[in-house]
């Protein structure tokens, strides 16, 4: 079985780094990496909707010279249509990597353990580790040679998650900052806090704003997660307070807002911030291409 990527809590500090350095590489020379995946064909499997996800993963293996099959379940688990293990297996047969976008962390772990070849996460209910890998490449460019501050505001979820884990790898000061009963499941607070004991990380978990003081950037996400049916009024008032604006980025001293995107624009982050000069989010996306691009490399290398 090939190293796969479905979170980075099982990847070393030192080649998350080495990842990040390839992902700039990637980025700043792609002349040198058009054949990287020549020959090499990479099968994208997606249960849920996706604009970014998609897109930069079609056109990213392009770049590399490789080439990418799309599967659509069209939003539905692909479990009901055939055994998860029975389609690693297959596509395992046929493919050097899988790409794999779904509703439950479960099924992954049911591609891993039988394909052979590399699986990596594109998005579960867990983790979200291209995301976190494109967003910390973002930090790296903006804020060379430092290690960031990173404030996330709003809803708990698989991206506040990877941002935590893969922000305690590379020993970065992640504080977390939900509304009362929206915090981060207590495991994947304590698994992030011990990573961090032993890179001289810190992640704290509140639900006072005050505690966003002081980070060089302020990232935040949908209220409502791709697949969550609870109405908007519901939880509106709650999440109101926690919204990325103007004025919680002075209280801050925050110099640069992120959102994995897509944004609720004036809900969970405010227009004049997603299009301002503090944003970063067209950065995020288009990092999530070069990011991707660095996991496919260094996953088919190994191989």
């Amino acid at each position: 079985m090939s190293q796969s990527l479905l979170t980075f809590s099982d990847w070393s500090a030192s080649s998350i780094q080495s990842l990040l350095q390839l992902a700039l590489e990637v980025k700043q020379q792609p002349q040198r990496f058009r054949q990287a995946l020549t020959g090499k064909s990479v099968v994208a499997l997606f249960e849920k909707p996706s604009l970014r996800t998609r897109v930069s993963f079609d056109i990213g293996v392009n770049k590399l010279g490789g080439h990418l099959v799309y599967l659509d379940s069209q939003a539905n688990n692909l479990a009901g249509r055939e055994a998860s293990q029975d389609m690693g297996a297959n596509l395992s047969c046929w493919a050097d990597a899988i790409v794999a976008r779904v509703f439950s962390h479960q099924t992954l772990e049911q591609l891993v353990a039988a394909s052979k070849v590399p699986v990596i996460n594109a998005l579960c209910d867990l983790y979200h580790p291209c995301q976190a890998l494109a967003d910390y490449l973002s930090l790296a460019e903006v804020l060379p040679g430092k290690t960031p501050s990173l404030g996330y505001v709003g809803d708990a979820n698989n991206v506040s998650n990877s941002l935590m884990l893969l922000g305690a790898k590379l020993g970065a000061d992640v504080r977390i900052v939900t509304p009362g009963g929206h915090q981060p499941a207590t495991n994947m607070i304590a698994q992030s806090q011990d990573i961090a004991a032993e890179t001289g990380g810190n992640i704290t978990v509140s639900t006072e704003l005050a505690a966003l003081e002081g980070v060089d950037a302020l990232y935040t996400d949908t209220w409502l997660s791709m697949g969550d049916e609870t109405p908007l009024e519901a939880i509106k008032d709650t999440f109101a307070p926690y919204q990325l604006n103007t004025a919680l980025m002075r209280q801050t001293g925050a110099q640069y807002v992120m959102h994995c995107q897509p944004a609720h624009r004036d809900l969970e982050i405010s227009s004049e911030l997603i299009d301002g000069d503090a944003s970063l989010l067209m950065r995020q996306a288009e990092n999530r291409m070069h990011g991707q691009n660095a996991i496919l490399i260094s996953l088919l290398e190994r191989k």
